[in-house]
């Protein structure tokens, strides 16, 4: 980058020092002001003429950009402008999402980036980040030197073949990882100078993007196999040798390879999966915020999952830690979680278990007795009957996985059944709140995976909590990226997901709300840092001088969107 951060030492205020001038700094989003340029700035970097005369506030800049915003006549333009001041001004778009942060998230992040992925090759405009392809193999070393950011903290990498709910997206799934690094810096203060979204491009098989004559990526079916894992290995290995203190982010990968690669790399660098330990987190919190609605104890609840994947199953794994951190065994808390997957109730002894169904599954003589069809193929709708669960939770990526017959029962399992249809995009959900209220006779305690508005029965008002990952990632890296953390644990996300918990006011309470307003974001990511770090030391990844004015640390660490002064200084 051509440009530092610097302390005058008559002022002590902080300043840019640039070294380019003209033009060529108007084409830097991380320096560029716009038109809030002084006149002194203007004479000194050779600005004059370039800029109109009148010197612009932050304030008027703010107001012209939401109204342009305002202006969109749908989603996608607006993603799509906000793309483009992104691009433009990093400062100006951060302080315009912050301020505006609950109408603009749904567009900047979920759902609406999903929309972005599907369309990204007609909606391109600019490159952010990096495109590693196989083209690259054997010097995918010398493509991470080519970044602009020399000394990143926090890496977020996909291979774009299980985008949210929709699938493979190929080299469009960029604007995951770019939705995910805005919004470590929009919640948590991460500094936007300091982060790098990568995709991973091994080709693609929806058929679509391979005959759309725009598309970006390349032309050719996915690569698998031991190939595509030697491809990921030097790609691990590149990382740790350009980047060795970096927090690597795995994000939207399959299954199947989300779960292989967290395992194979999880002690050799800082590394976690958002889609299995950020999820897990929130959604634990999520319940964790339920029980204090209840009154209750999680030991007490049984849980059934709709949906096995790698989500399912990170959630569930932090479930049981946190049932053990309450006093159950390991055997214990198991017993008290099941799934159903796309073949029925997960049983011990399945044929074709995978490992990390087989580590959850619940033994055969639990449905003895049980009232089913087909004993081999429990449905969701029997497993609700028969295991007779307080807790519901769908990952299964299917709109209407949640029937009402489902949901009513779920009304007489419990007085004030827990019901989360966590997939996302909206259109995914395993059903809507208000079926999920009206089935229970507005009795359930609901959260969704995506944003949903309020909703109103018999007089009471229901706010629904959006389960989402932004409650937990960006505060995780935050606290991770502060304390030099070497390794990344399950326990630090379930201390994240008990500080999330306890951010929860009377007011969000009596809302029946299980997650904080979204105006409070940075407040909660502080929170979360905090209990991060406590947790690394504790574990030893961490070193306990980190504890010394961990607060103080941590929130002079956040980036906030504001202009700093900017000097020219030759190199």
């Amino acid at each position: 980058m051509d440009f530092s951060f610097k302390i005058d030492p008559t002022t002590w205020q902080e300043y840019l020092s640039v070294h380019t001038k003209g033009t060529c700094l108007l084409l830097n989003p991380f320096i560029n002001k716009g038109a809030a340029f002084t006149t002194a700035e203007r004479r000194q970097l050779d600005l004059n003429g370039l800029l109109p005369p009148v010197v612009a506030t932050m304030e008027t800049q703010l107001s012209r950009s939401y109204a342009a915003f305002r202006n969109k006549q749908d989603d996608l333009e607006k993603y799509i402008y906000l793309a483009g001041l992104h691009d433009r001004n990093e400062t100006l778009f951060f302080r315009l999402v912050h301020e505006h942060i609950e109408e603009m998230m749904p567009i900047v992040y979920t759902p609406v980036v999903g929309l972005a992925c599907q369309r990204w090759s007609a909606i391109f405009r600019k490159p952010r980040g990096i495109y590693i392809s196989l083209d690259h193999k054997g010097f995918i070393a010398d493509v991470l030197r080519n970044s602009d950011v020399t000394h990143p903290s926090v890496i977020v990498v996909t291979d774009g073949e299980r985008i949210l709910g929709l699938g493979d997206q190929g080299a469009g799934g960029m604007g995951i990882p770019v939705g995910k690094l805005a919004l470590y810096t929009l919640c948590a203060g991460v500094s936007p100078y300091s982060v790098i979204p990568i995709t991973i491009d091994v080709g693609t098989d929806n058929a679509g993007l391979l005959n759309d004559p725009l598309y970006i990526g390349l032309r050719q079916r996915r690569l698998r196999g031991e190939a595509y894992q030697a491809f990921i290995d030097e790609f691990v290995e590149a990382v740790k040798e350009v980047f060795p203190d970096v927090i690597l982010q795995w994000e939207d990968f399959l299954k199947g390879n989300a779960i292989h690669q967290l395992n194979r790399f999880k002690d050799e660098l800082c590394t976690f999966n958002d889609d299995i330990q950020g999820t897990a987190g929130v959604v634990v919190a999520g319940l964790l915020s339920a029980m204090r609605i209840q009154d209750s104890c999680l030991t007490e609840h049984r849980v059934l999952f709709g949906g096995a994947g790698a989500a399912a199953q990170g959630i569930a794994e932090l479930i049981a830690n946190a049932m053990m951190a309450q006093g159950l065994t390991q055997e214990q808390a198991r017993a008290r979680i099941a799934m159903v997957d796309s073949q029925g109730l997960v049983l011990r002894g399945r044929p074709g278990l995978s490992d990390f169904k087989e580590d959850l599954a619940q033994p055969a003589e639990l449905v003895a007795g049980w009232d089913v069809a087909d004993p081999e193929h429990i449905t969701l709708a029997e497993a609700v009957r028969g295991f007779k669960p307080t807790i519901l939770l769908g990952t299964t990526g299917m709109p209407n996985t949640f029937t009402e017959e489902i949901l009513v029962q779920m009304g007489k399992n419990h007085e004030r059944p827990v019901i989360f249809p966590l997939s996302n995009p909206t259109s995914q959900a395993e059903c809507t709140p208000t079926e999920a209220l009206r089935a229970t006779g507005g009795r359930a305690l609901v959260a969704t995976g995506s944003p949903f508005d309020p909703v109103e029965m018999d007089g009471v008002v229901h706010r629904i909590g959006q389960g989402n990952n932004a409650y937990i990632f960006p505060g995780v890296g935050l606290g991770l990226t502060v304390s030099r953390t070497r390794r990344v644990t399950n326990g630090m996300f379930l201390a994240a997901a008990r500080a999330l918990a306890g951010q929860l006011s009377d007011e969000d309470l009596a809302e029946n709300a299980l997650y904080p307003r979204l105006i409070r974001i940075r407040e909660v990511s502080h929170a979360v840092a905090c209990a991060t770090i406590r947790q690394a030391v504790a574990e030893g990844h961490a070193d306990k001088d980190q504890l010394d004015l961990l607060e103080t640390r941590v929130e002079r660490a956040m980036w906030y969107p504001e202009y700093l002064p900017v000097r020219f200084e030759a190199e």
